[in-house]
């Protein structure tokens, strides 16, 4: 082991909180070196990763990498909530003794890292000032150079973030230990994996993966499941999976903010990338803030909820980004971007990166182009219809490479939140948008948010996968208990946003076509909604919300038929009825929902039957 006092002197790094935290681990896993990294170490890092073969070039100033291929994906079954209280359990946080499984943790890294490198990773997740950035350092502790480089890009990195806390003690000890990839009996009785975040302890342990969020801590572990327990404990803040978006109208001259939550497909990152469409673009802008993660809180000072991305960077899902899909996220990782593609299909002579959606079709000439694993695809027999990317290949690459990028995304004060939507991918029942104006309402409707599964595997006609808040994977603690802060954190703001139900999916029950042509779009439905916060329209009243009337949505330069418009501005009673018996299934299973949320399942349920 290298002198790790000479070392981390070397580095800068001076709290010695951190000093003792890397010693521990450094011991416990029988790494052969650390190595304290900033970012201004991205290209000697880029430059070895490519001479050791952990990266290749995929072009000028891009890169290309390949997981092992049973490490693909996040696993929710093998993502665990550790605390020391029983009473943190919920339905989906997969909660267990921190007693049991910090012990199990470190017998599975001790010694798990011998003859590597140790990187040492201090991190912030928000920005610099920020009010919630006591919450926000950490230091990830990693075992792999790609793990250092993603991380670069999803997180603000350097030595400063931890040396200067107040506290130098309040930090999240974030530990990731690859494992032998080839032995963890992935998938079977045997699996070896185990991710893990000790939330009462702010510490994560994770071991058995260097994928995406197993292994960028971060990311979904500290910025979700570690933010969301902190924010409860402290009484302090929401960590939701939101994407954040600005609407600047040049007309008035004000911009709003947007943010919200999708399921899984439901078109969140196109949402929070989309431009303005062509008949609307003299007069708005949209801007981004982020895709996947927000923090809220109340300004003590203005009384407004406000919100900021933790997040650096863009973690995308590459299957279908293209040109009309997302043209933002296509610049984004354009050449010399530095941005680092996963598991898409590659071509080592030329550099090109290819995945299904990127094209109608996929290159002619398959001559030197290799699948997601590395096999030939000129090798492949006619008939095999594979795909050529994994479906959940990845690119990364930082918020800075965003074209319509917030010019204030990283400003310490955040920014005032307007609305709150969320929207799950449903070929019915949904509208195109339903605004509510009722906190509980809104609560009540997130708590309920669902899509449609990919099969329908519980045989149940109709019946939606429910994701409440599209927090499911991420729940930190039992979701009564946090239905009862969402209530409270955005019940303290002076002025409330308004939350809506948006659904780009509804189908044509005959032929299939979508009635909604979505993407660019989408921004109208959004229009509406901010007008009529602001009192401008009055939309048409519904027993699950307000709806705009056709008159009143902006569709210059649209082509919408009647009958398919008709369609998606109104509610299927039947359908909603059946969904109101799923819900207050789906409700009961959660202790300590409020009543709150109750009484207005009763409500809505109520003004339902009433209706004509």
């Amino acid at each position: 082991m290298a002198d790790l006092e000479a070392v981390m002197d070397e580095a800068g790094l001076t709290n010695p909180k951190v000093r003792e935290f890397v010693k521990e681990y450094a011991e416990l896993t029988g790494a052969e070196n650390i190595e304290v990294v900033n970012a201004s170490d991205d290209a000697r890092l880029l430059e070895e990763a490519v001479a050791a073969g952990e990266l290749q070039m995929a072009g000028e100033g891009r890169y290309y990498s390949r997981s092992y291929y049973k490490d693909t994906a996040r696993s929710e079954e093998r993502t665990i909530v550790a605390t020391n209280n029983e009473s943190d359990r919920g339905v989906y946080n997969n909660w267990r003794p921190a007693s049991e499984m910090k012990p199990m943790l470190h017998d599975r890294m001790r010694g798990a890292s011998e003859g590597k490198t140790m990187y040492v990773i201090p991190y912030l997740m928000s920005p610099p000032g920020n009010v919630l950035a006591p919450w926000a350092a950490g230091v990830e502790l990693t075992d792999t150079r790609t793990v250092v480089l993603h991380m670069i890009r999803m997180a603000r990195v350097g030595v400063q973030f931890v040396n200067d806390l107040e506290d130098p003690d309040s930090f999240v000890r974030a530990v990731h230990v690859t494992g032998d990839l080839e032995h963890l009996g992935q998938g079977t009785a045997d699996d070896q994996r185990y991710f893990v975040t000790v939330a009462d302890e702010r510490t994560i342990l994770h071991f058995g993966s260097s994928y995406g969020g197993n292994a960028l801590l971060g990311k979904i572990a500290h910025g979700l499941r570690q933010g969301a327990y902190d924010g409860w404990a402290s009484r302090k803040f929401l960590a939701e999976q939101y994407m954040l978006i600005g609407i600047h109208d040049k007309e008035t001259g004000r911009t709003y903010h947007v943010c919200g939550g999708f399921p899984s497909a439901s078109g969140k990152t196109n949402l929070a990338m989309m431009a303005a469409p062509d008949a609307l673009g003299d007069r708005y802008h949209v801007s981004f803030y982020g895709d996947d993660i927000a923090w809220l809180w109340v300004d003590e000072e203005s009384g407004r909820l406000m919100g900021m991305n933790p997040e650096y960077g863009v973690f995308g899902v590459a299957k279908d980004t293209n040109e009309r899909t997302n043209p933002n996220a296509l610049y984004s990782i354009g050449e010399g971007s530095q941005a680092i593609f996963t598991n898409v299909a590659y071509n080592p002579g030329t550099g090109e990166v290819w995945w299904e959606g990127k094209t109608p079709k996929p290159p002619t000439d398959v001559r030197g182009w290799l699948d997601w694993t590395g096999s030939p695809l000129a090798d492949r027999k006619d008939n095999d219809t594979a795909a050529w990317a994994h479906p959940n290949s990845r690119f990364t690459t930082t918020l800075a490479n965003v074209p319509n990028i917030a010019p204030d995304y990283d400003a310490a004060a955040g920014v005032p939140i307007d609305a709150i939507i969320f929207g799950g991918r449903t070929s019915d029942r949904e509208p195109l948008i339903r605004a509510i104006t009722d906190l509980a309402e809104g609560v009540y409707d997130g708590l309920t948010l669902g899509a449609e599964a990919t099969f329908a595997a519980e045989g149940v006609d109709g019946q939606l996968r429910y994701d409440p808040m599209s927090n499911r994977p991420f729940m930190a603690y039992g979701e009564g208990d946090y239905a009862r802060h969402y209530l409270d954190v955005v019940g303290a703001a002076k002025d409330q946003p308004i939350f809506a139900h948006v659904n780009w999916f509804q189908k044509d029950p005959d032929d299939g076509h979508f009635l909604w042509p979505g993407y660019r779009d989408n921004l109208r439905p959004l229009l509406w909604l901010l007008q009529l916060r602001n009192g401008e329209v009055e939309g048409r009243r519904t027993a699950v919300g307000i709806l705009p009337t056709e008159e009143e949505l902006d569709l210059s330069g649209m082509d919408v038929p009647a009958a398919d418009l008709e369609r998606i501005l109104s509610i299927d009673k039947e359908r909603w009825q059946q969904e109101m018996g799923f819900r207050e299934e789906h409700l009961s299973q959660f202790d300590r929902m409020p009543e709150e949320i109750w009484e207005a399942h009763r409500r809505v349920a109520a003004d339902l039957d009433a209706t004509d």
